[in-house]
Parts: structure tokens; C-alpha cells; sequence
């Protein structure tokens, strides 16, 4: 198993893409903290994580928080007695056009998913240094090349991949590895959240956007977060890998 022995936290992991990481690092042998703002979301992916042999713990609260971030650091090396991998993945929309953007959907956005981002690189990276290994691996998106109707979600995800790059470079001596992966179209509980008409459109679109003509999965992250996490990636640092069928080639 590839991550026998590990031990991960993977944040906004109560469903979507989180929950689909949280599930294949479980097939490999790591023990888990699964977290998020909802409760009930969090604890059925504990319980279908215990459901299928591994070992799971939670810890609910918003990683805008630095001491719900700092709380899923020291639930893993509690629990577990150690922090391997760190997955900064919580993020949300508040999409709106520039000229009718508020102060309140800009902050809210960069709260969580930069400043979120930003505590979960410095709290797991604090305890990785001394430890002198770790992968820590954030969650940004295509978006961050811009995209209308999200100047706030782009402005974050950009944002977390000058984080990545700059971490990769002062962690790197420390042994710990620091990349990022960039989701297209990923048929995700958010994505599903979007106007039946924007969908529609999508769907529309699908063939000309995408060269592999389909949507992703919370799998197909999983699946390049499992190598990213994995001893197979050791010589990868300060890297995004865009996970998004061709659409940005």
C-alpha cells in the first residue's frame, strides 16, 4: 500500500473532491482527520471510512479559523502520533460580477480559501520541520488563470499557487514537498450548485472546452493527490499540475 503507515488531514473533506481524497488515501493504507464546517457531513465520511477497514477522526470547524487548523494538526499527531500529509482543500464561491461584487463575498472567499490555505501551509509546515518530511498539497483551480464571475475565487486560487511555490522554496531543505493541482469541470456537489441554465450551457460547451469530452470526478483529483502524497512523487516540489482534461492546453 503507498501510504501504509501515513498519516493525513485533508481539510473541507465532508464531501466532493475532499471526501474522494480522504477515501483513496484510505485505500492505501493512511489513517485520516476529516474536517469541515458541517458536522453531519464530516462524520458519515468517518463512518465510511471505519466502514471500510481504515481510521478515521474529525475535527468540525472553518479553516478561516487558525485555531480549528492548528486543531487538526494536533488531532492527527494525538490520535495518531505523527502528520505526514496535509491536503489544503476547503474552498468556496461567491460568485458574482465585478461591478456588483460586496466586500462581504470578497472576504468571505479569501478567508477561506486563501488565509485557510495559508494557516494549513504554516501550521502542518511548523510541525513537518521538525519532523524533517512532509507533503503538503493545495487544492487551487483552473480559475486562477481568471475567469468572469469570480474575481474573488480567482484572486484565491492564484493566490494559493504563489503560496505553493514560495513554501516549496523554504521548506524544501526540510524535506517537505509542496505542490498544488488545478481542477477543471469537476462534477462536484458546487458544480451541481450552479443555474440549471449555466449547466445546460456547460454541457453545450463540453465538446469544444474540454479535448477528453467529459467532466472530472472527485477520483480523478484523488487519484494525482495519491501520487502527489506518495513516496513515487519525492523529487516534486513547488509544482501545479492541472487536473482538467486538456480544457487549459
Amino acid at each position: 500500500m503507498r501510504l501504509k503507515d501515513k498519516v493525513a488531514v485533508v481539510t473541507g473533506s465532508g464531501r466532493g473532491i475532499g471526501e474522494g481524497i480522504i477515501m483513496r488515501f484510505v485505500e492505501e493504507g493512511a489513517a485520516v482527520v476529516v474536517n469541515d464546517v458541517n458536522e453531519k457531513d464530516a462524520a458519515a465520511v468517518v463512518e465510511k471510512v471505519k466502514a471500510a477497514g481504515g481510521r478515521a477522526t474529525v475535527v468540525v470547524g472553518s479553516v478561516a479559523e487558525r485555531a480549528v487548523v492548528q486543531g487538526l494538526v494536533d488531532k492527527a499527531v494525538e490520535e495518531f502520533g505523527t502528520l505526514d500529509i496535509m491536503v489544503n482543500n476547503a474552498g468556496i464561491t461567491r460568485d458574482a460580477m465585478l461591478h456588483k461584487m460586496t466586500d462581504e463575498q470578497w472576504d468571505q472567499v479569501i478567508a477561506v480559501n486563501l488565509t485557510g490555505v495559508f494557516y494549513g501551509i504554516q501550521c502542518a509546515g511548523r510541525y513537518m520541520r521538525e519532523k524533517q518530511y512532509g507533503k503538503i498539497i493545495n487544492i487551487s483551480s483552473t480559475s486562477a488563470m481568471g475567469n468572469a464571475g469570480q474575481l474573488n475565487y480567482s484572486a484565491s486560487k492564484a493566490g494559493v499557487i504563489g503560496m505553493t511555490k514560495t513554501a516549496a522554496k523554504e521548506l524544501g531543505p526540510k524535506n517537505i514537498n509542496v505542490n498544488a493541482i488545478a481542477p477543471g469541470m469537476i462534477w462536484t456537489d458546487m458544480m451541481k450548485s450552479m443555474p440549471p441554465e449555466v449547466l445546460q450551457q456547460m454541457d453545450a460547451m463540453l465538446p469544444y472546452m474540454v479535448p477528453l469530452n467529459r467532466k472530472g470526478s472527485p477520483l480523478d483529483i484523488a487519484n494525482l493527490a495519491l501520487f502527489l502524497a506518495s513516496e513515487e512523487s519525492q523529487f516534486i516540489t513547488g509544482q501545479v499540475i492541472f487536473c482538467e482534461g486538456g480544457m487549459k492546453t
